[in-house]
């Protein structure tokens, strides 16, 4: 993630990796013009997205509470519905200047389409734009969402995670019939934008949104009857031993409604912060599971095409490796099919773990060591940044 302030300039820094292996660290985010640098070699893994049965005896994490859930409503359907654009933003000012002028988080009340309204597709059309005086230099994490209220408490269930590009604005275009349940009716759509720059800044003005979702009406070719959230956005700190990842994200068990079929698991995980050990957790790569009825999906979180996917003419160090995801570019969802474990009108529980880490980089560490940028264990907002993990998860249920 980018600093508040300053731009940070990193040089390169011989690391010591998480498995003890000597590595090159990143260069710094404004060495845009040069070659990048080797990457770390990567860890002995399971190979990604593979299916691993439960071993005797697993369960999931001690002393913490499964957070349950009824089966959702499912809504009959009763006829084709009229070929539709349904726009959520149209040139929308996404900035941040100060307290009192804080527009990083925008919601809009948007009418979709009746539950009930069959639609063969629907797809989600994303721009940025850049202000007059210009977009934001850095690269930020974004999203964009539906928001959800029980009682006092609200939570975003993501329809797409994305990452601004430097200086420079962006299109992606994005399948979203599978989410029809949850583009229903009258909703309130959120962008954010994790941005520190506005009008008047040296930096950019932040940035212009536009969103529109197309929906062409008709009988889909798998038709969805539910999307069950399991963890709204979570962020969560990443190799401190007083913050456990079982403590942020608690499991889940979500009765499934009566006539589901096929039911497909999708996931959006991003890692962030750096000067770590290994460099944590933006540049280094790590296994991440879901356990789904005791058996386990991994993949190995780590996007290594960002030279050729990311938005291109953009400034800044956009082509280095990271985390699961590219400056200038969309988030790729983690998509599996868990349908052989689940049952119709039957609980569902997942569990999410990430490889085991401590960083000894951290304010608090018994013997401060290994930090990759040559820091020292304080966190400075810049060079040396907390590590940590943004995960969403939802369930997609489809009709049988």
């Amino acid at each position: 993630m980018r600093p508040v302030a300053a731009p940070l300039i990193l040089g390169i820094a011989l690391v010591l990796g998480c498995n003890g292996a000597t590595t090159i660290a990143p260069k710094g985010k404004a060495d845009a013009g040069e070659d990048p640098e080797p990457e770390p070699e990567p860890e002995p893994t399971p190979k990604p997205d593979a299916l691993v049965p439960p071993a005797d005896g697993a369960a999931a994490a001690p002393d913490v509470a499964i957070v349950t859930a009824d089966a959702p409503v499912v809504v009959t359907p009763t006829a084709p519905g009229p070929d539709t654009t349904v726009t959520a933003f149209s040139g929308t000012p996404v900035y941040f200047v100060s307290g009192m002028d804080n527009k990083r988080i925008v919601d809009v009340p948007v009418q979709f389409p009746e539950a009930s309204l069959l639609y063969k597709t629907a797809t989600l059309k994303l721009a940025l734009r850049c202000p007059a005086a210009g977009c934001d230099f850095w690269d930020r994490r974004a999203f964009l969402g539906v928001v959800r209220k029980q009682g006092d408490k609200e939570s975003v269930t993501e329809i797409l995670r994305f990452m601004t590009p430097y200086r420079v604005g962006a299109t992606w275009t994005l399948d979203v019939t599978g989410l029809r349940p949850l583009l229903s009716g009258p909703v309130t759509l959120r962008v954010f934008i994790d941005t520190w720059v506005g009008p008047g800044n040296a930096q950019g003005s932040g940035w212009l949104v536009d969103a529109s979702f197309e929906l062409v009406g008709g009988m889909p070719e798998r038709r969805p009857i539910a999307v069950i959230p399991l963890w709204d956005e979570t962020k969560f700190d990443y190799g401190d031993p007083a913050k456990p990842v079982s403590a942020a994200v608690a499991d889940r068990s979500i009765t499934l409604p009566a006539g589901a079929g096929q039911v497909e698991l999708r996931a959006f995980i991003t890692g962030h912060g750096q000067g770590n050990l290994g460099n944590c957790a933006e540049f280094c790569r790590r296994m991440h599971a879901f356990s789904v009825e005791g058996t386990r999906i991994e993949k190995l979180l780590w996007r290594d095409d960002c030279a050729t996917t990311a938005v291109k003419g953009q400034a800044g160090s956009f082509q280095y490796p990271r985390a699961g995801w590219c400056p200038g570019a969309d988030v790729q969802p983690w998509v599996s099919d868990v349908s052989a474990m689940a049952q119709a009108g039957k609980p569902i529980t997942v569990h999410y773990e990430v490889q085991a880490y401590e960083n000894t980089c951290r304010p608090d560490s018994p013997m401060c060591a290994g930090c990759a940028l040559r820091t020292g264990c304080a966190y400075d907002n810049g060079n040396h940044t907390n590590p940590f993990y943004v995960l969403s998860a939802a369930l997609i249920v489809f009709a049988r």
